[in-house]
């Protein structure tokens, strides 16, 4: 499988890159920074220097060709404000889409966020409230598009090792999970194209990750 990652240095970004490589795969990250790409080929990934925020679909296109999936992993990342919450966590993605379609990749994996999907909590501060909204806005217009979606929401992200077990599930996820178990899921998901179409959320729990994708693809498989 060829896989381009967007936001390939990110915390996420790289331990699925490293789990993809190991198993053989083939792994693009795009990364802003020139200074990432010794960290990438590192890891087994190979870089690409492109900024999200200035591209065109066209231009981010060239980059997909010949791609088996594209996963959505970039982020503005701590301290940035509201500003960047929208040019990079909205309107990245949705850049990542367009370019999708144009190069023909269907499969398209959204690194999401507890919370999506609803109204920013009351009370909550400006920039926690901008980053939902961006991701809320996101998720929607991938899901809007003629691609082979899946959403993944991640509870409260740790640095943690990881366990190997997780709750998988179409409800609220609360609680922790560490990105060690996020990276797997993900990459647990390349490999079910039967996930497409769904939301899902995700959190520490009891399942081992590939039982709990497996039975995520049946469940979907079996709605049909």
């Amino acid at each position: 499988m060829y896989v381009v990652i967007a936001g390939g240095h990110g915390k996420i970004a790289r331990r699925l890159g490293r789990l993809l490589a190991a198993r053989g795969d083939t792994v693009t990250g795009l990364v802003r920074n020139p200074a990432h790409r010794e960290d990438l080929l590192a890891d087994g990934t190979s870089p690409l220097v492109c900024d999200l925020e200035t591209l065109t679909p066209a231009d981010l296109a060239v980059h997909l060709a010949g791609a088996d999936a594209v996963v959505f992993a970039a982020g503005a990342g701590p301290g940035s404000g509201a500003a960047r919450k929208d040019t990079v966590d909205r309107a990245a993605a949705q850049l990542l889409a367009d370019a999708a379609v144009l190069a023909g990749v269907r499969r398209y994996l959204m690194v999401s966020t507890r919370g999506a999907g609803s109204p920013p909590p009351a009370g909550a501060d400006e920039i926690w409230t901008a980053y939902v909204t961006a991701k809320t806005a996101a998720d929607e217009y991938v899901m809007a598009q003629d691609l082979d979606w899946t959403v993944l929401r991640p509870a409260a992200l740790t640095d943690g090792p990881g366990t190997g077990t997780v709750r998988l599930t179409a409800g609220r996820s609360v609680g922790e999970v560490t990105r060690d178990d996020v990276a797997a899921v993900l990459a647990a998901l390349l490999d079910a194209p039967e996930t497409a179409g769904l939301v899902l959320e995700l959190a520490e729990g009891t399942e081992p990750v590939a039982q709990a994708v497996a039975r995520a693809a049946a469940d979907r498989t079996g709605a049909r």
